[in-house]
């Protein structure tokens, strides 16, 4: 029977939520950050490469933000009756931005006159589903009001300074992701510029993240008393170490010109970041409003839907493998996407 059941479902329920996001955030992430830089080059050869770099995987990626926006209404209902309202500009901006930038995607290839057009719609709906995604994550670190409703005062409340500088600084962590994606499956003129514009780009997330880690405590200071108290500090101390760690690494591995490190070491400084994102606001799933146990459906129907996602976890997760596996290796300049 489900009430005899010593497992902790909410955490369980937490735990697949935050993977799903994180595994949006890595994968959609690069290769949102391929139309994003979209803007650094008009040659169409390179353009079609960096299109056929992701073709095979792209719309894929996005079944992650099902699975967390699913699984989010189902498993934690209070939670997403809060959040919606308070996130739902950005979030429609998101989807709008998303469903442009697929069509563009679709119609690009078979497109002659209008091709500068989709290129623009490629480019302009990355941008504006990865803006939307910053704003709402600096809206989520900030925290919400107490009292929350669906109104245009609260609706619009996440257009403030630090979370357009959040939605900036995702802006150019996807970038690189999307420019180290590049390195890895393209060679030639391409490649060589992806190395540059990567440490560029590697410099700019510096920047946003240290801000982000030095505001957060400072703005808040039941985070910076979990990160700072002793003997939490010695605990935690590891992850900031690793995120340095990673960063160094990439940024070596761009000036050696290596293919394979600056990605991995990429996708390791988001997990990272994510990891201590989630320190600093456990256990609220909605910030300083409610923890994961108040915001939890009733257990028989986390009970329930956890069956299904015990099924369907294993094949997301099998079927992502087996994709990027079978398309591995570098984009030719005969491949295309049509």
């Amino acid at each position: 029977m489900l009430h005899d059941l010593t497992i902790d479902l909410p955490m369980i329920w937490g735990g697949i939520i935050a993977l799903a996001v994180l595994m949006y955030v890595v994968l959609d992430g690069f290769d949102l950050g391929i139309g994003i830089l979209f803007a650094i080059t008009r040659n169409e050869p390179d353009r079609d490469k960096m299109i056929a770099s992701i073709a095979p995987i792209w719309d894929g990626n996005e079944t992650w933000l099902v699975l967390g926006g699913g699984g989010l209404l189902a498993a934690f209902p209070a939670a997403y009756s809060i959040l919606l309202p308070a996130l739902y500009v950005p979030m429609m901006l998101m989807l709008f931005g998303l469903v442009f930038r697929g069509v563009a995607f679709e119609f690009r290839p078979n497109a002659r006159q209008s091709r500068r057009f989709w290129d623009l719609g490629f480019w302009l709906g990355s941008v504006v589903a990865t803006l939307a995604q910053g704003m709402a994550l600096g809206a989520f670190i900030t925290g919400f009001p107490e009292t929350i409703v669906s109104s245009q005062e609260s609706s619009f409340a996440f257009l403030t300074v630090f979370n357009v500088i959040c939605g900036i600084g995702l802006v150019a962590g996807y970038a690189l992701l999307g420019a180290c994606w590049l390195i890895l499956k393209t060679d030639g003129r391409l490649r060589e510029r992806c190395f540059a514009l990567a440490f560029t780009l590697g410099i700019v997330l510096a920047a946003y993240l240290a801000m982000v880690s030095i505001w957060t405590p400072l703005a808040h200071p039941r985070v910076a008393e979990r990160w700072f108290a002793f003997p939490n500090f010695l605990f935690l101390a590891p992850i900031p170490l690793a995120t340095g760690f990673c960063w160094l690494n990439m940024m070596r591995s761009l000036v050696l010109r290596r293919e394979n490190t600056p990605f991995l070491s990429a996708i390791a400084i988001f997990i990272f970041s994510f990891a201590g994102l989630g320190i600093s606001v456990w256990p609220y799933i909605v910030p300083h409003i409610l923890t994961i146990h108040d915001a939890a459906a009733p257990e028989k129907s986390q009970g329930f839907l956890l069956i299904g996602v015990t099924v369907l976890l294993p094949l997301i997760l099998g079927y992502t493998a087996h994709s990027y596996w079978v398309f591995r290796g570098k984009v030719t300049d005969a491949e295309g996407y049509h």
